[in-house]
């Protein structure tokens, strides 16, 4: 099966957001920069351990790297979820569908 780049791009996006060490990682990063070092403080992991969640992030384009001298700077970027919050919305609108059409299925056998 031969997928499309976007939908190579969505696979690591919900990739990355499936664990919950990255997600954290990432709410962090909603407040402003920070270090590795900053990242991993809160974590009872490994630097390794955190850096391989970082590839994750990076790979799927949610987390940028800067150096800057022996310290990596890390900063979020949202635009990766842009295409999922869009496949997410074409769900929900289904589903919105499904539900009125069950409300209104058991509004007419209720009323029989």
């Amino acid at each position: 099966m031969v997928t499309s780049p976007r939908a190579r791009a969505l696979d690591q996006v919900f990739g990355a957001l499936a664990d919950p060490t990255r997600r954290a990682i990432l709410a962090r990063l909603t407040r402003g920069e920070a270090t590795v070092g900053e990242l991993a403080e809160p974590f009872a992991m490994s630097r390794p351990a955190i850096s391989k969640h970082l590839d994750v992030l990076e790979r799927a384009g949610l987390l940028h790297r800067m150096p800057e001298g022996r310290v990596n700077r890390c900063r979020f970027d949202g635009r990766p979820l842009r295409d999922a919050y869009e496949l997410m919305e074409d769900y929900r609108e289904f589903w919105d569908e499904q539900m009125d059409k069950l409300a209104a299925h058991f509004e007419k056998e209720r009323r029989r």
